[in-house]
């Protein structure tokens, strides 16, 4: 009877480890099946690692896009936020029609972090503008305030088009 107990228990550990390791190596969240704010619905969304975490961001990597952003949107949705991707220096951001506050953080070329701000819906005419200094930065991405709050200097984003 003992060595049947032994078994047993050793057959429900292996089971219980097999789950948990299937748990943790589990395939990505599938990003077609993602809900995303009626304003973007044509942007490509992608899974985009950040230092230790995966993000699922909205891409904006073209003029008209980039110019886009997330005017107009009020709730993210399943969104991590939206990554903004240049092939040359960046430029400056504005809130002009933008309805929520965003958190932006900006990564360098090579996708190191550079420099982190807030943002505010734009109230005023002109609308103040938010860049890091010297605006030589390739990624930046704009979630929900606080969200991005373990971006820290030793985060480096990983991204190719």
């Amino acid at each position: 009877m003992t060595g049947s107990v032994l078994a047993m228990g050793w057959m429900t550990s292996t089971i219980a480890i097999a789950i948990l390791l299937a748990a943790c190596s589990a395939a990505p969240a599938d990003t077609t099946t993602v809900s995303v704010p009626p304003q973007i619905v044509d942007f490509e969304v992608q899974q985009v690692q950040v230092g230790d975490r995966v993000l699922v961001l909205a891409i904006a990597d073209s003029p008209g896009l980039r110019s886009q952003g997330l005017q107009g949107v009020t709730d993210l949705e399943d969104l991590d936020g939206m990554l903004f991707f240049w092939r040359h220096d960046g430029d400056s951001f504005w809130m002009k029609d933008t309805l929520i506050p965003l958190d932006i953080v900006w990564f360098n070329e090579d996708g190191t972090y550079k420099d982190r701000a807030s943002m505010v819906p734009c109230t005023e005419t002109p609308c103040p503008t938010y860049a890091p200094a010297n605006l030589h930065f390739r990624f930046a991405i704009e979630a929900t305030p606080g969200t991005l709050t373990w971006i820290t200097k030793s985060t480096v984003i990983t991204y190719s088009d």
